[in-house]
Formats: structure tokens, sequence, C-alpha cells
């Protein structure tokens, strides 16, 4: 009995006077994802040429390989346009590590021009940054043949922070 009352008083001592745990600042991180995604965001190209997100109601936000097949099957009659030749194969191989996503894609840097590897890096990151992803996150594109686009890594101006 003496030992289960000097067990309860030291128990009650320690709740009483804590562990020796010290209260912390609050700290602030990324924001979390925000739930269920109504569709995935893509990237195409308004009348004077700049990038402009369209949704794609999907009933979720799906995968990277997904989206960019979505990107490829064009805008549709919403309004934007694309820079992206049509008819590209849509088969990716995505490689996500940390700081960098790397995509092996079948296609040429003349498949795409400057502004369709624009709408293809801002629908990746933007599928990235709403799983969770940082936005300054940048992506490298190796194309068939090895020029310095394959090795260029690059953000979009829409999503990275500061942009």
């Amino acid at each position: 009995m003496r030992r289960a009352r000097a067990a309860a008083a030291a128990l009650a001592l320690a709740v009483v006077t804590g562990c020796g745990v010290e209260p912390s600042e609050v700290t602030t991180g990324p924001e979390p994802p925000t739930g269920v995604a109504p569709g995935v965001t893509l990237y195409f190209l308004d009348g004077q040429g700049e990038i402009v997100p369209q949704q794609r109601d999907s009933g979720r936000l799906g995968t990277i390989q997904a989206a960019i097949a979505l990107l490829l099957t064009g805008p549709g009659p919403s309004g934007p346009r694309t820079a992206i030749a049509p008819d590209l194969i849509s088969r990716v191989e995505v490689t996500e590590t940390p700081g960098l996503i790397e995509l092996r894609v079948p296609w040429t840097v003349a498949d795409l021009g400057d502004r369709g590897i624009d709408q293809v890096v801002c629908t990746v990151l933007g599928v990235h940054v709403q799983s969770g992803g940082p936005p300054s996150t940048q992506v490298r594109i190796d194309f068939v043949q090895d020029t310095p686009a394959s090795q260029a890594e690059r953000s979009c101006p829409l999503i990275s922070p500061g942009g």
C-alpha cells in the first residue's frame, strides 16, 4: 500500500511540475494541401502569349504523368491556346528528388518550343505544389536530343516564390 501511495504521489508530482520540457514558440511551415482537389490545373497561353491556368475538373488531382497527358490533349474550345506540337506521345518518366523534378520525355525541344516548355514546367509544378510540395522545386526536362535545354533547371513564374 505504501508503494502504491508513493507511486501515486510521484505521478501527481510529475504531472504538476511537468517533465522538464519547456514551451516553445509557434513555428510555421509550408501551407498544407487543401483537401480533395476538384481537378488538375493545366497551363496554356492567352491571346498575348502569356501563361494562364485552366482548371480541368476531373474530381481528383492525379499524378504528374496524368497532368502532362491532359496538357497534351490541348485546351479545348475554351479560349486559351497551346505552343505544344500536336500528337505528341504522352509517355513521360518522372523522377522526384528534394528540390528537383526530372522529366524524361520522347520529344525534342522543337516539339515544345520555349512557351511549350513553360506550359509543361508550370503544369508539373502545379501538381507538385497542390500535392504539398514546395514551390521552390525546379523542373528539368531531358529531351531525346541532348541539348543545353536538357540541362536547364526551370521554375514557373506563376508558382515559384517571388514569381
